[in-house]
C-alpha cells in the first residue's frame, strides 16, 4: 500500500506531530511525504531525512502558505490518484484538511487512530476515550488522522528520500490568510513537554493560577496546562487547555493540581506515563487514573512542594 503523509512544518523544519504519522503510515506500506507551502525547500530537505520516508513531494506555491485547507485539500485529492491512503496528524491543520480530502474522494474518514491492526483495520477512541473501537474500511482509498501520542516518533535523521516537485490547482479563491498571533514562551510546548503541570478551576482566578502553578513549572522545567473549566473561567489562554477539545498530551509526568478529572480532561492526558494528582476531595475522579495521589489543600501543599524542590 502506498501512503501519502501530510507534513506539518514552518517552511524550515518539520513539526513533531508529523514524526508519529510517519511511524503509523509505515505500518501500512511505502511512505511518501507531502510538503506543501511557500518557500518550503528547507522543510522538504528535513522531511527527506526522516527515517522511513521513501519520497518527498514538494508543492511550493504561495497558495499553499499556512496550509489553508481550501487550497491544500484539492492538491491532495489530485495526488491521491497514485496513492492508497492519505495520513495526516490529528492536529488543527490535519483535522481541517483531511475531511475535505475525504469528501472529494467520496470516502469515509477514519479519525484519531491509536493503532494499525491490518491493511484497512484500525483502533480509535470513542465516548471520550472510555472505549476503544476497532474499525475496518471497505473504501478503495483511505483517509486517516493519527493521534500523535499513540505512536513512537520516527527518527529525524537516517533517511535519504528523493525530492520531487509537484503542482496542484493553486488558489481556490475562497479563503485567505489574514494574520496570526503566536504566544512566545520559554516553557516547553504542551504536546512535546516531558513534564506538564496543569491547574484547574479550584485555583480561583488567573492571579492565583500564576502564583501557584508557574513557580512549580519553572522549577521542573515543565509545560503548563489547564482544564477546560480554568480556561473557560479566563484564568489562562485557550492554548493551555488539555482535554478532548484541547490538546492531547502524553508526557513522562503529568501533575494535575485542583483538577477534578472530568471525562473531557481525562481524554487528553490519561496516556501520560506517570500521573500525579493533588486535590482536597478524596472522591475526585482524577484519583482513579492517578499513579500518585495527594489529598491536601493545594494552596498549602503546592508552595511547600515548590519550596522543597
Amino acid at each position: 500500500m502506498n501512503t501519502l503523509v501530510l507534513v506539518e512544518h514552518d517552511n524550515d523544519s518539520v513539526a513533531d506531530a508529523t514524526l508519529a504519522v510517519v511511524t503509523a503510515a509505515g505500518k501500512l506500506g511505502d511512505v511518501t511525504a507531502l510538503v506543501a507551502g511557500s518557500n518550503c525547500a528547507g522543510a522538504a530537505d528535513a522531511a527527506a531525512k526522516i527515517s522511513g520516508v521513501s519520497k518527498v513531494l514538494k508543492a511550493d506555491d504561495p497558495a499553499y502558505a499556512n496550509l489553508l485547507a481550501e487550497n491544500v485539500a484539492p492538491l491532495v485529492a489530485k495526488l491521491m490518484e497514485g496513492y492508497d491512503a492519505f495520513v495526516a496528524p490529528a492536529t488543527t491543520n490535519g483535522k481541517n484538511i483531511a475531511p475535505r480530502v475525504a469528501a472529494q474522494l467520496d470516502v469515509m474518514q477514519i479519525s484519531d487512530i491509536l493503532s494499525v491492526e491490518g491493511e484497512k483495520s484500525f483502533t480509535r477512541p470513542i465516548y471520550a476515550g472510555n472505549a476503544i473501537a476497532t474499525v475496518e474500511s471497505s473504501d478503495p482509498k483511505l483517509v486517516i488522522t493519527v493521534r500523535g501520542t499513540a505512536f513512537d516518533k520516527a527518527e529525524t535523521e537516517g533517511g535519504s528520500a528523493s525530492i520531487e516537485d509537484v503542482s496542484g490547482p493553486g488558489d481556490a479563491g475562497v479563503s485567505s490568510f489574514v494574520s496570526e498571533e503566536i504566544a512566545a514562551s520559554e516553557r516547553p510546548e504542551l504536546t512535546s513537554a516531558k513534564v506538564i503541570v496543569s491547574g484547574g478551576r479550584a485555583l480561583k482566578d488567573g492571579e492565583t493560577f500564576e502564583q501557584i502553578i508557574m513557580p512549580l513549572a519553572d522549577k521542573l522545567g515543565a509545560g503548563v496546562g489547564a482544564s477546560r473549566a480554568a480556561v473557560d473561567a479566563g484564568y489562562v489562554p485557550n492554548d493551555y487547555q488539555v482535554g478532548q477539545t484541547g490538546k492531547i498530551v502524553a508526557p513522562e509526568v503529568y501533575i494535575a493540581i485542583g483538577i477534578s478529572g472530568a471525562i473531557q480532561h481525562l481524554a487528553g492526558m490519561k496516556d501520560s506515563k506517570t500521573i500525579i494528582a493533588i486535590n482536597k476531595d478524596e472522591d475526585a475522579p482524577i484519583f482513579q487514573v492517578a499513579d500518585v495521589g495527594l489529598v491536601a489543600d493545594l494552596f498549602k501543599a503546592v508552595p511547600e512542594l515548590t519550596e522543597k524542590l
